[in-house]
């Protein structure tokens, strides 16, 4: 089955069942499935009447919205790939992710719409106002297309896509720096939603809330196409302020989230109980689960299954959650594999581990040393093809049918995955982001103050989950030397951090908030190398002691 005759399906079998819950001026709304797929359609012909055909790409720059939903089944439905993109990029690499896939149309909010050029633009919040050429009203245009798309004669659907057509070109970054735009087909996701569906029992009665961004891997699989697969609901918060307000009155029986959401949410729930003596006495009588039962309540009082992924999450907070009663699992996937790989099973999960491979997913351990830990790699409909015009790259990770994660681990005595870190250097925050160092690198080289650097990933002494970015960069003497001498005064060590530092944070601007380093150390000794002039990284590390 292809994506879009998944919406298809739903409309046809749960026409009335309602598959959006969100607000709209303070009042909660609904979408059915029938008016969800009514709605894709529009997005369809509005794409025909841009002339926007089979193969083009389509990004979609925008916040989560309740029409997220109704842009990518309709990008989809007449055969085009969707390449969703995170707002926060910045525009710098929003201009990359064009460049390399050529978006030929962009759906996008009034506030980004003059960042793309090149593209037909349509903007969803003009407010009907005056837009300059090139640029499109969303409404507007889906009133002018709206008798066609409910026609006979509408675009949605009617060109027959194989299951190995693109559906998303999905961009990860890469180790030099550069975006990678991994490609997945229809039979990638679809595959990857059938296995999470049969491991994890949903059902049509489930409701799941909306937290994640829709941009991100992890968040579209399993909250957009897993539940109009079920064809059972959605629950989008307003924003991250208003979760637990927006649980209470929705009754969500699924949170999916990442561990700082999970640990954020849980450091709250423990300030509530501490700041009451009843409730903390009975959590320190080992009556955790009876305090549970209000908390539960506080979340809508239907709250079945938490979902861990994205990152790792710390085996406290699972613990945390689970002594309040809250049924909670991990689970481990990366972009290219659409994305899930394994899940902890809810009938025994194994804290420590991130579960076993899905239905139809293959693990093994490549190269493995004498204590059977080596790279992990997969195999599967769920593996991407390659990256969007990058053999090299795709070569890199592709061998045989496997994927190569570049992620290290075992296989326990059970047959759970341990995961025991990361090949690469790729760095993960605690949302996570990934953050190549590379990529940090390069800008930061960008500094005549700055010789070389490394960017790390790092965790305060009192952390055990996602890492931060931190750098450590070496001056580059010669400047600073013809500085002294032009100015006939020696600079302190303290003057010469202070300039690289400034200069540093100056060209750090370009990066996206979350790649930016937190802590900067400056040394003054080169780093040591191999023949070959590589910094032999794993000797660094951050002081997290300053």
């Amino acid at each position: 089955m292809t994506i879009h005759e998944s919406l298809s399906r739903a409309a046809n079998e749960s026409p009335e069942a309602v598959a959006l819950k969100y607000k709209r001026g303070g009042t909660w709304c609904t979408r059915t499935f029938s008016e969800l797929c009514g709605r894709a359609w529009q997005v369809s012909e509005m794409l025909a009447k841009l002339e926007v055909q089979a193969g083009d790409r389509v990004a979609i720059v925008l916040e989560n919205s309740p029409e997220w939903y109704e842009l990518y089944y309709g990008i989809v439905g007449i055969g085009a790939i969707a390449v969703p993109m995170d707002v926060k990029l910045r525009e710098m690499e929003m201009s990359h992710i064009f460049h390399d896939c050529g978006v030929s149309a962009v759906f996008c909010s009034a506030k980004n719409a003059d960042a793309f050029a090149n593209a037909k633009v349509v903007v969803l919040d003009s407010g009907n106002g005056t837009l300059p050429a090139g640029h499109w009203d969303y409404e507007s245009l889906r009133r002018e297309i709206t008798d066609v798309a409910m026609s006979e004669a509408r675009a949605y659907g009617r060109r027959k896509l194989a299951e190995d057509s693109p559906a998303s070109f999905i961009y990860t970054s890469g180790t030099t720096g550069r975006q990678k735009g991994a490609v997945l087909t229809h039979r990638n996701f679809m595959s990857n939603v059938e296995s999470i569906a049969a491991e994890l029992d949903i059902r049509k009665t489930d409701n799941f809330i909306l937290v994640l961004p829709l941009h991100h891997s992890f968040a579209f699989t399993t909250m957009l196409l897993l539940p109009v697969h079920i064809q059972c609901q959605v629950s989008l918060v307003e924003n991250l302020k208003t979760i637990q307000a927006n649980m209470a009155e929705t009754s969500p029986t699924v949170l999916i989230a990442v561990p700082l959401l999970l640990e954020k949410m849980l450091g709250r729930i423990k300030a509530g109980i501490n700041g009451k003596k009843p409730a903390k006495l009975m959590c320190r009588i080992g009556l955790s689960k009876v305090v549970g039962r209000k908390i539960h309540k506080g979340l809508g009082g239907s709250l079945r299954l938490i979902i861990s992924g994205g990152a790792p999450i710390s085996p406290a907070t699972l613990r945390g959650w689970g002594k309040l009663g809250f049924r909670i699992v991990e689970g481990y996937g990366v972009t290219e594999t659409a994305p899930v790989l394994t899940l902890n099973p809810m009938s025994a999960p194994r804290i420590g581990t991130v579960g076993l491979p899905l239905p139809g997913v293959e693990i093994k351990i490549a190269d493995p040393d004498e204590k059977g830990s080596g790279e992990i790699i997969a195999c599967g409909d769920n593996v991407m093809s390659g990256y969007y015009n990058n053999p090299e790259e795709t070569e890199k990770v592709l061998k045989d049918g496997w994927y190569y994660t570049g992620d290290l681990g075992h296989i326990d005595e059970k047959g759970y995955l341990v995961i025991s870190g990361r090949k690469k250097s790729l760095i993960v925050n605690r949302e996570g982001k990934n953050i190549y160092p590379e990529e940090v690198e390069r800008q930061v080289l960008k500094s005549d103050y700055v010789l070389e650097c490394l960017a790390l990933g790092y965790r305060e002494p009192n952390e055990d989950a996602g890492e931060r970015v931190g750098l450590i960069a070496v001056p580059n003497q010669e400047v600073f030397d013809t500085m002294e001498d032009r100015e006939g005064k020696r600079l302190t060590d303290q003057q010469i951090e202070d300039l690289v530092n400034g200069d540093i944070r100056e060209k750090l601007t370009d990066l996206s908030g979350y790649k930016r380093p937190r802590k900067i150390e400056v040394r003054f000794e080169e780093f040591e190398k191999t023949t070959t002039q590589k910094i032999k990284r794993y000797l660094y590390a951050i002081d997290t002691t300053r």
